[in-house]
């Protein structure tokens, strides 16, 4: 459930999963998203005061966004119909704090989701979905819908090396079938397939990530690391783009496609001010583009793979290790679970055993003031709580800009304080992220060995 900061009833919406209170006003099986404008962050950061309106008394304003959502806003302020008018950072320390206790509401920028959206000329995008990285169009007789495939990384390492053309060829090939299968789907109400067949999105998504540096050793926080996320989005984007273009040749350009930044000749990271790498022929693709079109609105959207990335055993989507050993609960039972990549290295240096195996136990996962651990392997397998949420922000933020969704962008903080997560939201915000938080962790959300 989605709502704006600017909706009267948002402090109660901000109770409504916490674990004390009146039952008869929680409802603690919803999961809660805020869709949030440049201005109220604005406002908060300035200190000055926000407005709340009644949607019904002031329409109109989840319509609009940018500098329409601004004059619309302060149009109604003007003319005094604000139910009630507060200190901006009230609002936002009740936000702070229900994400202490309840890990949520979920956050997203309204502004960048509708700015960088290749959708945008369709009209203003009101909210995304359950798990954060789907940014798509929706109207009274669209209800959007993405078909998803998640590709795993760790295929492509190859003799110590990231093997970027083999990346390049399953994700165009994994673009095609995903457009074959807007197709052939079924569809349980009109409005959705109408949405699907008029814009044809499609999301793909990442599993591994984690794994891939673990298995070229490279510590997750490190410089090559960045380097090689940004790489990797870069040729699933163009591979996706060049399949997508490929596809328009023959079968046609998507019904919507006139009028889309794509149309004009602007790709994702055009809209981020990025320029791209010169492993692939952008001005090419471009060319191509502004020629044939393209057959799907939108490509990439990696999304939690949280079930799927435990198929092939590889980490979920983009994310850091959150421990090296931990127990794993499912129906049949519960079974330990340990760093397979942690294992061989420590096996190959003859260090692991019992006693290396209790030390990581009694450490809950890490290995950073482990005795005797090989100090080289250290920043090699630091978990999720051991890496700084700048650096993710900042990585999610490289990748972003060849990713025409969004990404389920999880936050992780051992002890999280109003302060901090205040600082770690506006980094994100002025970075420029879609999706600013998804969910919020402030414990090991799996059951370390202990």
């Amino acid at each position: 459930m989605y709502l704006e900061p600017h909706h009267a009833d948002i402090f109660d919406f901000l109770e409504l999963r916490k674990n004390t209170g009146k039952e008869e006003l929680r409802a603690r099986d919803l999961f809660y998203a805020l869709w949030i404008s440049d201005l109220f962050m604005q406002r908060v950061e300035a200190g000055k005061d926000w407005s709340l309106f009644c949607p019904h008394e002031c329409p109109g304003l989840s319509d609009v966004w940018g500098d329409d959502y601004v004059k619309l806003y302060e149009t109604y302020e003007s003319e005094g119909k604000a139910r009630k008018t507060i200190p901006a950072q009230k609002l936002w320390f009740a936000i702070m704090d229900s994400q202490i206790e309840t890990g949520t509401p979920y956050m997203l920028y309204k502004d960048s989701c509708n700015r960088k959206s290749n959708q945008q000329h369709l009209g203003t995008i009101q909210q995304s979905n359950l798990c954060t990285e789907i940014i798509e169009y929706t109207a009274p007789d669209e209800t959007a819908v993405c078909n998803l495939a998640s590709i795993a990384l760790p295929s492509f390492v190859k003799d110590c090396t990231f093997d970027h053309q083999h990346l390049y060829d399953v994700t165009y090939h994994a673009t095609c079938n995903l457009d074959k299968v807007i197709d052939k789907n079924y569809y349980p109400i009109p409005e959705a397939e109408r949405s699907n067949m008029r814009h044809r999105p499609i999301g793909l998504g990442v599993q591994g990530l984690a794994d891939v540096f673990m298995m070229l050793k490279i510590a997750f926080d490190s410089p090559d690391a960045r380097v090689l996320n940004k790489e990797i989005f870069e040729t699933m984007y163009f591979a996706a783009m060049t399949a997508s273009c490929d596809l328009a040749k023959t079968k046609g350009k998507y019904s919507t496609y006139e009028g889309s930044p794509l149309s004009k000749g602007k790709f994702q990271f055009d809209l981020w001010n990025v320029t791209p790498s010169d492993r692939w022929d952008w001005d090419m693709l471009r060319s191509n583009v502004k020629k044939h079109g393209a057959r799907n609105s939108l490509l990439l959207a990696p999304m939690p793979t949280a079930s799927t990335a435990q198929i092939l055993g590889f980490n979920e989507c983009f994310e850091p290790f959150t421990s090296n050993l931990y127990s794993r609960r499912v129906l049949s039972g519960e079974f330990p679970v340990v760093n397979k990549y942690l294992v061989k290295d420590l096996s190959d240096r003859g260090l692991w055993g019992d006693s290396m195996k209790n030390y990581i136990i009694a450490a809950n996962g890490s290995v950073q003031n482990i005795p005797g651990f090989p100090e080289d392997l250290k920043p090699i397998y630091k978990t999720v709580w051991e890496i700084s949420m700048r650096t993710l922000i900042d990585m999610s933020a490289d990748r972003g800009a060849f990713i025409c969704q969004s990404q389920s962008f999880n936050v992780f903080m051992t002890q999280p304080t109003s302060a901090k997560l205040t600082s770690m939201h506006f980094y994100g915000w002025k970075s420029g992220l879609k999706t600013g938080a998804f969910v919020i962790y402030h414990i090991q959300y799996t059951h370390y060995i202990s």
